[in-house]
């Protein structure tokens, strides 16, 4: 058995390809628009499996959007996507920098939680042992859900 992708639907394809490529970091792999199914299909991979997904062997995350407007609610029932970083702390920072709110900061060096536009919890894990805690982080609140 080998794990294929997660899928999960966007209401704004824009925002949610902004959140996930253009803040998190991730790089499409691929595309399909279905005229007849009024849906577009695109699949993200992280920067070190993208050669793995290009040959359709690595992980990769789906994000569907049906072109005829309907609501996403209750995003964290499909529960996270989790991605191992090599710096929570950095990655963390440039993160807020541009806009993205950090609900679950990482305190203990080791875990941090986002959410896309959509609400999707996503979870991020320092690669290795946790790194020692630091401000801001250490005494950073959470924020709304995760």
């Amino acid at each position: 058995m080998q794990y294929l992708h997660t899928m999960i639907r966007a209401s704004d394809l824009d925002a949610t390809l902004d959140f996930f490529c253009g803040k998190l970091g991730l790089i499409e792999i691929s595309r399909y628009d279905s005229e007849q199914g009024r849906f577009t299909l695109v699949f993200l991979a992280a920067p070190d499996d993208e050669a793995l997904a290009r040959e359709r062997k690595g992980p990769m995350v789906e994000i569907t959007h049906n072109w005829d407007p309907e609501d996403y609610d209750g995003g964290r029932n499909f529960g996270h996507l989790a991605y191992r970083v090599d710096n929570i702390y950095e990655l963390c920072q440039q993160l807020m920098e541009r806009g993205v709110t950090i609900n679950r900061p990482p305190r203990d060096g080791h875990m941090a939680f986002i959410r896309s536009p959509d609400g999707i919890s996503v979870e991020l894990l320092q690669a290795g042992d946790s790194l020692p805690p630091q401000e801001p982080w250490a005494s950073m609140e959470n924020t709304g859900s995760w």
